[in-house]
């Protein structure tokens, strides 16, 4: 079916509104006067209906046009994402990237640099997926991903410094070591331990265990959502990221006190698996991250 219309009158009765005269969108379009009423006019033939009207030697849009305008917007918008999207292309820019982020790194440490990755790159999707331990360290070593937010630097593989993380271990409330002042290795030895487990999908031989294993029964879960719903629920102890932990207010749960060491810091770095096969898009996603970690008020400040 060939269409009447075309999208440069639709943009042209779209700059009539916002300019709020014909005008104003002359000047805003760099055209005559003239040209934008005729334009108009043509269009009105071509639709069958009165577009423009005069009000007190206003040109104003009738109850009809701004009807059609409310679908008329977005269409001109989704042409002119079309054309950025088809110049990236052209530049070679990638039409999905992944990045993959170490679930020991927070979420909210993403968004604002995504948000402004997506205001710079319309047509580039990203596949986002959370790794741990082996999980993490594979992401990387067989270039699963295009950035990755890993913990410790991989042989190999360059990589800058993101956010350190600290790990509490914490309780319930109405857990019994909720109620000491301090806990010895003896007495967390007696009590389940929630862990989160590797997520590497290889041999299980291959996988990896951190940190303080001893207790005599684990719950082990898939990721700190569940290990958190399970610390509320009393059933054990568990090393928990800072972050995630509710600020300025009480809590459900409280941070233990152990004896010899309980907390501490995991640093999380930042790696383009691919190298200099790395693509235009997830170069701009990296230093769009790094960026964020400079700044003196991010949370997770390396230094």
């Amino acid at each position: 079916m060939k269409l009447k219309t075309t999208l440069e009158q639709w943009l042209t009765l779209i700059e009539v509104e916002q300019a709020g005269s014909i005008q104003g969108a002359a000047q805003a379009l760099n055209k005559s006067h003239t040209t934008l009423i005729y334009a108009l006019r043509k269009l009105e033939q071509q639709l069958g209906m009165e577009l423009i009207r005069v009000e007190q030697r206003r040109s104003v849009l009738t109850d009809q046009a701004r009807s059609l305008l409310r679908r008329a917007v977005p269409m001109v918008e989704q042409a002119r994402t079309l054309e950025a999207v088809s110049r990236q292309m052209a530049q070679g820019v990638e039409s999905e990237i992944t990045l993959t982020v170490d679930h020991l790194c927070s979420r909210q440490w993403l968004m604002e640099p995504l948000s402004r990755f997506f205001e710079a790159f319309r047509g580039t999707s990203v596949q986002i997926r959370e790794t741990s331990l082996s999980a993490t360290e594979r992401a990387v070593t067989q270039r699963q991903a295009d950035v990755a937010i890993i913990t410790l630097p991989i042989e190999n593989h360059l990589s800058d410094p993101f956010a350190v993380v600290t790990m509490v271990p914490v309780v319930a409330h109405s857990h019994p070591l909720a109620q000491q002042s301090s806990v010895t290795v003896e007495e967390l030895i007696s009590h389940t331990q929630i862990v989160v487990r590797d997520l590497g999908q290889g041999d299980p031989s291959e996988h990896q265990d951190v940190g303080w294993l001893r207790s005599q029964l684990r719950v082990t879960v898939d990721n700190f959502d569940h290990a958190w719903d399970a610390v509320r629920a009393g059933i054990g102890f568990c090393r928990m990221p800072a972050h995630r932990l509710p600020q300025g207010k009480p809590s459900e749960v409280v941070p233990l006190t152990l004896e010899g060491g309980g907390s501490y810091q995991v640093p999380l770095n930042l790696c383009l698996p691919k190298g200099e096969q790395t693509g235009v898009a997830a170069r701009a996603l990296y230093a769009m991250l790094l960026e964020q970690a400079q700044q003196p008020s991010f949370e997770g400040k390396y230094f």
